[in-house]
């Protein structure tokens, strides 16, 4: 009994240094990891806290100050920025917002149809199909601007609105996280009691998954939405007349005539700060959405 005690008297200061130890290196791993996440973060948030401080400036003051000293020019800037040429900024944002509000909606209906197909029935040449849609998930698209452009110009539709939503309303990479939901959120027992019960396939789609897949399917309405938004090259080769394009290709031919008018530089920045709004807004709108999306992905897998 006596032993037994003071072994385990004896053993207590050895636990008590192994945890202290083992206390230690998480310590260090965790100081270590928040000073990683911090340089990220930085290195993320620098260019945007430039745009922010530049966006206040006139094009004067933008290269003889401090980067980051702010000045009292962001009315203006917008002002003048709203006046050129007939507030054409305005319309290449609302272009854009056509450009990535349908495209995305678009894009996340058939996602939903094509993902419950894949994932919930069964028919001939469903696991090739699921190998093309892999093999698109990988294909840059840029490399098929080119010759969707050959195609569209073909039948008339390039220089127009179809010229930049057609080819974006098909997503590899949304059927594929369409198929993963469906999947792992829609019950097979429930499809077959809507099938029990005389509903039809698309009602049981409609009425059934489309709830079940609900944050799955905003999730690639978002993803969709972000792309498209940033898209450049795509509406750049497909479009020639400056009142069609959306406000990527716009600021750039903004930034090519600074070259002679360094003035559109200041504008330019703050088009760029102006153009990131409605993207925050869209995040903070439907984090919900996509919060429990992320969270129901972390458990299932």
């Amino acid at each position: 009994m006596s032993i037994t005690a003071k072994s385990a008297v004896s053993a207590r200061p050895a636990l008590s240094r192994n945890r202290s130890g083992r206390f230690a290196a998480n310590d260090k791993a965790s100081v270590i990891a928040t000073l990683v996440l911090l340089v990220g973060a930085a290195y993320c948030l620098l260019p945007l806290a430039w745009v922010v401080m530049a966006s206040t400036k006139s094009g004067g003051a933008l290269f003889t100050t401090n980067t980051f000293v702010p000045a009292g020019q962001l009315w203006n800037n917008i002002v003048e920025l709203t006046q050129y040429r007939g507030g054409l900024y305005w319309r290449w944002m609302l272009n854009t917002a056509l450009y990535a509000g349908v495209g995305a909606l678009l894009s996340a209906v058939v996602s939903a149809f094509a993902g419950f197909a894949l994932a919930k029935y069964t028919f001939k040449g469903k696991q090739a199909t699921f190998m093309v849609l892999l093999a698109g998930v990988l294909v840059p698209g840029v490399i098929l601007a080119i010759p969707q452009y050959f195609l569209l110009a073909q039948i008339g539709l390039t220089n127009t609105y179809w010229a930049v939503l057609l080819p974006q309303i098909i997503s590899p990479y949304g059927i594929y996280l369409a198929r993963i939901y469906a999947g792992a959120s829609v019950p097979n027992e429930i499809i077959e009691a809507g099938r029990t019960d005389g509903a039809s396939d698309l009602r049981i789609f409609v009425q059934l998954a489309v709830p079940m897949m609900g944050p799955g399917l905003v999730t690639v309405f978002l993803f969709q939405f972000v792309g498209i938004w940033n898209n450049f090259m795509l509406p750049y080769i497909m479009l020639g007349d400056d009142r069609l394009y959306p406000i990527t290709v716009g600021l750039n031919g903004l930034l090519n005539q600074g070259s002679t008018v360094p003035a559109l530089y200041s504008l330019v920045i703050t088009g760029a700060l102006l153009s990131i709004i409605p993207l925050v807004v869209l995040f903070l709108v439907l984090q919900r959405f996509w919060k429990v999306d992320l969270g129901a992905g972390a458990v299932k897998a």
